[in-house]
């Protein structure tokens, strides 16, 4: 068995970064990131928590502001931190409970992304982009938690 080894990719996210000039860290096996399943969830969810972080970055800091940043982060980055522990279940319940936080954090980041749009105007397009994939991903999760 190989040992997966560490390496750094560039990332495809191009609707928050259209440089894309951002790195990511990926974990390197036999699959790359140029021949995954278009449809990986571990690499999309990766990826829209990165396009939050990157997006963040952005916000103009302020009172009101850093709550909702530090609200937007935790739960866009809690997507795939959660979907990766679903994926390594022990139980069909496990999983069922994992996903469905995975439901949960999805509908969250869309709600701060509609308060970030709200109190950054000059923001709301990029905001409206994340929140598209906020949304895809929230269905997506959903649909998976009702099996």
């Amino acid at each position: 068995m190989k040992t997966p080894k560490l390496s750094i990719v560039s990332t495809e996210w191009r609707e928050a970064e259209p440089s894309g000039k951002e790195m990511a860290l990926h974990e390197e096996t036999t699959n790359t990131a140029d021949n995954r399943h278009p449809f990986d969830l571990e690499e999309r969810t990766t990826r829209f928590g990165e396009a939050i972080v990157r997006f963040t970055k952005k916000i103009p800091r302020d009172p009101s502001n850093n709550r909702l940043i530090d609200q937007l982060v935790g739960c866009g980055t809690s997507v795939g931190a959660n979907y990766c522990e679903a994926d390594e279940h022990v139980s069909k319940k496990d999983f069922r409970f994992t996903i469905s936080r995975c439901v949960k954090e999805a509908k969250e980041t869309k709600f701060f992304l509609r308060m970030i749009a709200a109190s950054e105007p000059q923001l709301a397009e990029e905001a409206r982009r994340l929140y598209r994939e906020a949304k895809e991903l929230h269905l997506i999760f959903a649909a998976i938690y009702r099996k």
